[in-house]
């Protein structure tokens, strides 16, 4: 990573430019060097600011960091909310979420870090930060799997949190690799493999469809998703 040119000191801004300023400041110096190693010396001369202007905003370092993971937090979340309302299509919608995490993985100022690869997650409120970004993220896939198949949701909360948390690591593992294949393949790959499992849950329409022709409307148990449990009868569904 590039070290960024000093801005210059001196010019006035209103105060919410200027907060945005030192975070972005201090996104480059935590991101760089890790926490503990960060400076707010250093966090200051990147902004072209004095410490007492810094300190004018910030109270200290933690304070800092902690409103960079908040600023980060919303961030992802936002980015996978637009893409699963992006479109009412099941299919895509795994394939949008999947992309929306190797998009926030994938950009130059590398802020999934300050998630993902913090080394302040001793703290309790780095940590609660962090896990409560998994949270939503898995609870946002796990209610549409919920709304549109009725499954049981402590099942559609397992299956969501699965898919965020493999999608991040796939996606950091595909980025720490040096993006060995595109990223619309790589996406497309794991929309694949995830969609083999969640797209055979019957939808609540179909399961309306089933009870019109008289048929058996069983719910299918997540284990027999796979083909893997005592039901093959959805193993081959695409």
């Amino acid at each position: 990573m590039s070290t960024p040119e000093v801005r210059s000191r001196g010019t006035r801004l209103p105060r919410t430019a200027r907060r945005s300023q030192l975070l972005g400041a201090a996104r480059e110096v935590f991101v760089a060097q890790g926490y503990h190693a960060a400076a707010m010396d250093e966090i200051a001369e990147r902004a072209g600011v004095s410490k007492p202007v810094l300190y004018q905003h910030f109270p200290g370092k933690r304070e800092l960091y902690l409103a960079l993971v908040e600023q980060h937090s919303a961030e992802v979340v936002e980015l996978l909310r637009g893409a699963i309302e992006n479109t009412p299509d099941n299919k895509q919608r795994v394939a949008n979420a999947l992309g929306a995490f190797f998009d926030f993985i994938d950009r130059e100022n590398e802020s999934f870090r300050l998630i993902f690869e913090s080394d302040l997650t001793n703290d309790p409120d780095v940590r609660g930060r962090v896990e409560a970004v998994n949270d939503q993220c898995g609870r946002m896939i796990a209610e549409v799997i919920h709304e549109e198949t009725g499954q049981p949701w402590p099942e559609c909360e397992l299956i969501g949190i699965g898919l965020s948390g493999m999608a991040h690591v796939a996606a950091r593992f595909w980025l720490q690799k040096g993006r060995p294949m595109p990223r619309e393949d790589a996406v497309r790959l794991l929309a694949g493999l995830n969609w083999r499992g969640i797209g055979a849950i019957p939808l609540h329409e179909e399961r309306a469809e089933e009870r019109l022709d008289g048929t058996a409307n069983p719910v299918v148990p997540v284990a027999d998703l796979t083909g893997l449990g005592e039901s093959q009868e959805t193993a081959g569904r695409p």
